[in-house]
């Protein structure tokens, strides 16, 4: 056997002993490489006569060649049996629990608007909606606010500089009194509504924002009282707060829209920290809080609505959303109710498995 042969026969075995990439690479390497002894054989043949050369290189050659196909058969086996060895590493165990992914919840303003509109439903009162872009006169004159009226001020609403066809100008609604007016002049009496939605005034502090969401109710007919507008609310705070012992104290005001005007307090007290509706105000330990705006519809309201307030009589009333779900909840500043962080509704006991209706047994939590 020559010395070409004896190399060969070593570089043979050497790449069928290669037991990873990287030590057939080396082997590669000491006999096609650069320095490799196969490519300096070749480049002996430069110095040969054509005689010499014509005897020698055809086993070089052949070498070569043998070495080359024996690397490249090994080279496929080798990353044949790391794929199988990887993928036996990496077997998928279908057993396992999936990996937790982010979850949203429901929002407490929306779970509140679906409380609000299921136990309003049950005393027989329509959701009604309107635009949240509207005109001064559905905004502001025909509830009876006049034209010097502070809610008119720049500083409070917030104006667009375009003007309606009439010359009315334009503006974010204050408050959702206009969906009152609209629903009253579309649909006549008797009325019985809840207008939840969106609202904005130019305010912001930690319970004050520049939007917020309003519930307002208005029931127009024949015969109503005082008393009716009690009543209601007394039992909407009932099933809203989840407690029997609800006390309520309507106590004299002033509202442009209303006549005569009264806000209305409830009992609470403060239990760890927050406050907790329900009790007498008057009681040990107790106090009164100021929950909203309500009254009789003023008559010219009524005639604004095109209706006869001497045949028609009604009541209304208006809550903050954003308010009562802050009690309910426990919750202590509004604006944490618009920084979409899951684990603020985490720490107050929303679930993504929520659903926001009120016979879906969601409850004040503690």
């Amino acid at each position: 056997m020559t010395e070409l042969d004896t190399q060969k026969q070593a570089a043979l075995a050497a790449i069928a002993a290669a037991a990873s990439l990287d030590a057939l690479e080396e082997q590669r390497l000491a006999a096609l490489g650069k320095k490799g002894w196969v490519s300096l054989a070749l480049k002996t043949l430069g110095g040969m006569s054509p005689e010499e050369r014509s005897a020698v290189a055809p086993a070089i050659q052949s070498a070569r060649a043998e070495i080359a196909d024996a690397i490249d058969a090994k080279k496929a086996a080798l990353e044949v049996a790391e794929l199988e060895a990887q993928l036996a590493r990496e077997t998928l165990d279908l057993t396992l629990p999936a990996p937790a992914a982010p979850r949203g919840s429901v929002h407490p303003v929306s779970q509140v608007m679906d409380e609000l509109a299921e136990i309003f439903a049950d005393l027989g009162f329509a959701v009604a909606t309107g635009p949240e872009i509207e005109d001064d006169w559905h905004n502001f004159t025909a509830l009876n606010m006049d034209e010097t009226h502070p809610a008119r001020a720049m500083h409070d609403t917030f104006y667009f500089p375009d003007r309606t066809p009439e010359g009315r100008e334009i503006l974010l609604r204050t408050h959702t009194s206009p969906v009152q007016i609209r629903s009253m002049l579309d649909q006549g009496a008797p009325i019985r509504i809840i207008a939840p939605g969106r609202v904005y005034r130019s305010d912001s502090d930690a319970t004050h924002t520049p939007m917020f969401h309003q519930v307002e109710g208005l029931v127009v007919d024949k015969g109503i009282h005082l008393g009716h507008l009690k009543w209601t609310l007394e039992t909407f705070f009932k099933a809203f707060f989840e407690r029997e012992d609800i006390t309520l104290r309507l106590r004299p005001s002033y509202f442009p829209f209303t006549e005569p005007s009264v806000e209305v307090d409830v009992g609470y007290s403060t239990e760890g920290g927050r406050r907790v509706v329900g009790g007498h105000g008057d009681a040990p330990g107790h106090a009164w809080m100021e929950l909203g705006g309500s009254g009789m519809v003023n008559a010219r309201v009524l005639e604004f609505a095109g209706l006869d307030p001497n045949e028609w009589q009604g009541f209304a009333f208006g809550l903050g959303i954003d308010r009562i779900a802050m009690l309910k909840y426990g919750m202590n500043d509004l604006r944490a109710f618009f920084d979409g962080d899951p684990r603020w509704l985490r720490h107050y006991g929303f679930s993504p498995f929520d659903q926001p209706t009120l016979s879906a047994g969601v409850g004040a939590r503690a």
